[in-house]
């Protein structure tokens, strides 16, 4: 049962399996990559969907963590979805590109043509999208689709992988003399 959940604290080691995998987290703290927590089925419902707890909504934890859901739907394996993004109370944008980065690795390390979400926070404006790569996708009434595309060539972060991999092992050794495991060091600088 212990191979359904699984927690990948080294990125390059981990690759094949989060390769292999569908369905996955993303979990950032303090601007940096803490892990990438597989999953054996989607996030489809979280909390605030289900219970009236208001706009301001935050997951109680550390302060400055983000949660960023995705899955690789079968009907479409040349896809990643952005499911749902979680932050704690005092997140900062460091810390929620951090886990865009790390979501744009995965999507090279699996070669997908494109990332999809569906925003439902009015607060990420579609300038912010935009910004950060997202353009306007199959709009509908009460949705705002985006869409981030690839197509085989990765122009923000080309070679974010093969970057985290060399991070790792250019910090291996001082991060170990710290006592900080391998993926503390991977996000820096995003």
């Amino acid at each position: 049962m212990s191979w359904l959940f699984e927690t990948i604290r080294d990125f390059p080691a981990g690759s094949d399996r989060i390769r292999a995998r569908r369905f996955g987290a993303i979990e950032t703290a303090a601007g940096e990559l803490q892990a990438i927590h597989l999953r054996p089925w989607p996030k489809c419902v979280a909390a605030p969907e289900l219970f009236p707890v208001g706009p301001k909504y935050h997951q109680r934890g550390t302060a400055d963590r983000c949660l960023l859901y995705y899955n690789q739907p079968r009907r479409m394996p040349n896809f990643l979805a952005l499911k749902y993004v979680v932050s704690t109370t005092g997140t900062s944008y460091r810390t929620f590109r951090s886990a865009l980065v790390v979501m744009d690795a995965i999507a090279e390390l699996k070669n997908v043509d494109a990332i999809v979400c569906d925003v439902a926070n009015m607060r990420l404006s579609d300038r912010l999208l935009a910004r950060l790569g997202w353009e306007p996708h199959k709009p509908q009434r009460w949705h705002r689709n985006f869409i981030r595309r690839f197509y085989g060539v990765y122009p923000v972060h080309s070679g974010v992988a093969a970057l985290l991999a060399q991070r790792l092992a250019d910090d291996e050794q001082s991060n170990r003399s710290r006592g900080v495991s391998g993926l503390a060091a991977v996000a820096r600088g995003c």
